[in-house]
């Protein structure tokens, strides 16, 4: 696997991190609310679901992170992780916002190429 796929999957896991701090912390707090649209009153009712959604995507990045620790001998790993990643967010750019497929789908989709390239 090139160096290339490897840092373009590090890249797609940081963004989960990221995406888990701010679901999970920062969900009713200005930057959460500039970032998803909401009203503080939304962001309040919707707190624990988007804790929810935080954490999974704490496990994307997990799973990404573990294969790549593990070389050559993660590549089904990595493959696996970034097809979760790329579904994820092809349903995230349907269901709510094209720009989720920008920012999650491809990110994953190039991953994805530089790996079975």
């Amino acid at each position: 696997m090139s160096l290339l796929a490897n840092i373009v999957i590090g890249i797609v896991a940081l963004l989960h991190v990221y995406f888990l701090v701010l679901e999970m912390f920062f969900w009713t707090k200005p930057l959460g609310l500039k970032t998803f649209k909401r009203t503080q009153a939304q962001a309040d009712d919707t707190k624990v679901l988007a804790a929810n959604q935080g954490l999974y995507n704490g496990f994307l990045a997990a799973g990404l992170l573990w294969g790549l620790s593990l070389g050559a001998a993660g590549f089904s790993i990595k493959v696996f992780f970034l097809l979760c990643v790329l579904v994820a967010g092809v349903y995230g750019a349907a269901t709510v916002g094209k720009k989720i497929f920008y920012v999650q789908a491809l990110p994953a989709a190039v991953g994805l190429a530089l790996s079975l390239l």
